[in-house]
């Protein structure tokens, strides 16, 4: 078995079967995952987060992957952590965004990982902001990360990105639903992908309509940009948008801003997490079972149940 030390070594020389293992113990919260995470996050902080969601067939996995092409063809590296949904039966990732990267995934300036959503809210998996972290650390110059598109993603995407690209479609009531879901509250960039059907102008001009009735946030307004994602169309025009937001952001002091607030969400969910772990040990369990049948018995009610396993905790 590889000791940590020697993984680490093997990660720090650019070996990408470390990058691999070092994903699947962060992933799996294997025994040594915090301690290579404190270790690697020295090595982070230059690395720009592009967040991309939206519906689901907007077709954000080729745009992806036509995303991805361009900055390569700056010869920078990318990182992308493509968010599945869960199997149903195993909790595992579906794999389908892996499969259609699989071109981009030859390149070797290029990682691809799928990861599971688990039943997180959001569609982001609970573990992604960690993977963007260790792909940071790797020397990935822009990290992407693509939502499943569902729930409340773009809260999860919207802490965890710098610059957020929602994606929707000509279809009639996109915008509306996007609107709805309140995708069209985190966008930073637009992209209307598949405008070569019928109704991309109609829904390009009533996206531009909402944006301006919402008005400027934080001194930036959303592009609108038209591409066909699967022919390449618009894709430049997409990067410069986005690279245009990077670079507001960096002069205002607004990605600075949103690094802290990223730290901060980041200690509050590891603090949150922990409390649950240790609120719920062998313990508590053991004590909820019987409290919840004296409830049932009609000898407690839930509020005083909840008192009692806190007093165990409090040490009271």
């Amino acid at each position: 078995m590889v000791s940590t030390d020697d993984l680490l070594k093997r990660f720090t020389d650019g070996d990408r079967t470390a990058l691999s293992k070092i994903i699947t113990l962060v992933e799996n919260h294997e025994s040594s995952f915090p301690d290579v995470l404190d270790r690697l996050y020295p090595r982070t902080g230059k690395a720009y987060r592009i967040g991309v969601t939206g519906p689901p067939g907007a077709g954000k996995s080729t745009l992806v992957s036509g995303l991805v092409q361009r900055v390569r063809a700056d010869d920078k590296l990318v990182g992308v952590i493509a968010v599945d949904p869960s199997s149903p039966f195993t909790g595992g990732a579906l794999l389908g965004d892996r499969i259609r990267m699989q071109d981009i995934g030859i390149d070797p300036g290029v990682f691809v990982r799928s990861m599971a959503t688990r039943g997180s809210l959001g569609g982001l998996a609970e573990a992604a902001g960690d993977v963007a972290d260790v792909m940071d650390a790797f020397g990935q110059d822009i990290v992407i990360t693509e939502t499943v598109g569902v729930g409340q993603c773009e809260l999860d995407i919207a802490e965890a990105c710098y610059t957020t690209v929602v994606v929707i479609v000509p279809e009639s009531g996109d915008a509306i639903q996007a609107m709805k879901a309140g995708l069209m509250e985190i966008a930073d960039v637009i992209a209307i992908n598949k405008a070569d059907r019928e109704g991309a102008d109609r829904i390009a001009r009533q996206t531009q309509a909402m944006l301006e009735l919402r008005g400027e946030r934080n001194g930036w307004s959303p592009p609108v940009i038209c591409t066909i994602a699967s022919q390449g169309d618009g894709i430049s025009d997409l990067f410069d948008q986005i690279e245009k937001h990077r670079v507001f952001q960096t002069e205002s002091g607004l990605l600075k801003k949103h690094r802290r607030g990223n730290v901060e969400a980041t200690v509050k969910a590891i603090v949150e997490s922990e409390i649950h772990r240790k609120v719920w040990g062998e313990r508590s369990l053991s004590k909820l079972h019987s409290l919840v049948d004296e409830v049932m018995g009609g000898k407690r009610t839930p509020r005083q149940a909840s008192a009692e396993i806190l007093s165990m905790i409090d040490g009271r």
